[in-house]
């Protein structure tokens, strides 16, 4: 081990660290997962030529490399272990290039999502992948794990959003995947299959990033009380069915509800609350038709056009993780279902909670029908009830058609469940898959496979 972190320090030089702080940093995450083991070294990569010579010095020794950004990942995807080198990418942040006239960006991939957008103000466009750590987390991160957030019900994930990449295989080649045009059906999409690829497959070392134009005009914001969870869902349903597309539609039931008005000393309601807000040319318009049909089911709503008052509101539903938190140890967990069973898998939380004893406290974007539930326990181990009760969560989201993630990602938190969704057939495939990109096994072993 000694001789291999040697030789390491002599490829890279000042690049490899092997301080206390950043290797307990790098072994664990915002999951709340802690490895076992201490990992070899964390190597600060600068440049391509730095996260090329890492995994070719990687391949020579078969030395396991776990890819990390800014570490904020909620599934245990980038957390390194005993013998393994952690390739941090953070420090690759420069934006190379805005295309104004092209409408696109390239970037390293350790460029935070929130400061490519202050890059971008004055331009008047915009990326539109809007996490809840956007302030904290890399845009390489958002690629490795096809990050959502509010924005997706209208403006799509972090794969929409993607032209093309650079990524450094195993063997420390360069790759260049995608295209640089809006169009381009040459061969297979490669760098698609990166996209949520959770670092198993390669590094991305370099983004090309699709910007849009940002939003006409003023922004409409509703706040609506509803009496129950199911009927909010079944509303947030019916809003999409009628051909609405507002660009943010968040609930949160009331569990998640007291929890935020605890951590932000809120007089609220106890009751759930649907959060929506139209954009463009056509807020107004829709704003008005959300509020009928929000009232047709038993919501009690206010509209607002305060940009003000608009980022209070907010403020509130990305203030939920932090007042989590604020209780004690927290799994966050990552499900979504077809907009039409939103009701259904409301329900079933409240049965599975009921049945283990346990409160969950849920939000959703439910535009697009991703759930977060989050469980709140006290110690480091998650106690035995709340897997069970995770467990019969995740089956019943496949019940209903849904799936295990709709944006953390696989990591660690749930390769026990990837069976219960793939079949042993496609699981077997996918490995396949891994084999050809990775036939050592080095990149981000045990994650997701």
């Amino acid at each position: 081990m000694t001789d291999t972190l040697s030789t390491l320090s002599g490829i890279l030089g000042d690049i490899v660290s092997t301080s206390s702080v950043d290797l307990e940093r790098a072994r664990a995450d915002k999951s709340g997962h802690i490895s076992a083991g201490v990992p070899l070294a964390v190597v600060h990569a600068r440049t391509i030529a730095d996260v090329q010579a890492t995994m070719r010095f990687a391949t020579e020794t078969r030395t396991p490399v776990v890819t990390r950004g800014a570490g904020t990942g909620l599934a245990g995807g980038a957390i390194a272990g005993a013998g393994e080198i952690v390739l941090s990418t953070a420090s690759m942040n420069a934006i190379l290039e805005i295309a104004r006239d092209d409408e696109l960006a390239v970037v390293e991939a350790g460029v935070i999502n929130a400061d490519l957008n202050t890059a971008l103000e004055p331009t008047g466009l915009w990326f539109a992948p809007d996490p809840a750590s956007r302030a904290i987390s890399t845009i390489g991160g958002n690629i490795a794990t096809n990050a959502g957030g509010l924005l997706c019900a209208k403006y799509g994930v972090t794969r929409e959003s993607v032209l093309g990449l650079k990524v450094v295989l195993a063997d420390g080649r360069l790759m260049e995947f995608g295209h640089r045009t809006v169009k381009g059906v040459t061969g297979l999409d490669l760098a698609g299959l990166m996209i949520g690829s959770e670092g198993t497959l390669g590094v991305v070392v370099e983004a090309t990033v699709k910007l849009r134009a940002l939003p006409q005009g003023n922004a409409s914001t509703i706040g609506a009380y509803f009496p129950s969870v199911e009927s909010a869902a079944r509303a947030a349903s019916v809003i999409t069915a009628a051909g609405i597309r507002p660009s943010i539609m968040e609930l949160l039931d009331p569990h998640a509800m007291r929890s935020i008005a605890a951590h932000l000393g809120l007089d609220v309601r106890d009751e759930c609350y649907l959060l929506v807000q139209t954009d463009g040319s056509g807020a107004a318009a829709e704003a008005e038709s959300v509020l009928s049909v929000i009232r047709s089911l038993g919501g009690e709503a206010e509209l607002t056009t305060d940009a003000a008052e608009s980022a209070r509101l907010f403020g509130m539903r990305r203030a939920f993780h932090p007042a989590m938190e604020a209780r004690g140890t927290v799994l966050i967990e990552d499900v979504c279902v077809p907009r039409s069973a939103l009701p259904s898998m409301f329900a079933a939380i409240g049965e599975i909670s009921a049945k283990y004893g346990v409160e969950i406290a849920t939000v959703a974007h439910a535009g697009d029908g991703n759930l977060h539930p989050n469980f709140v326990f006290e110690g480091p181990e998650v106690p035995p009830e709340v897997w069970q009760a995770a467990d019969d969560m995740f089956l019943a989201a496949l019940r209903l058609g849904g799936t295990l993630t709709g944006e953390h990602g696989v990591g660690l938190l749930k390769r026990r469940w990837l069976g219960d969704e793939l079949g042993s057939d496609q699981l077997e495939l996918q490995r396949d898959i891994k084999r050809v990109f990775d036939p050592l096994g080095i990149l981000n072993p045990g994650k997701v496979f």
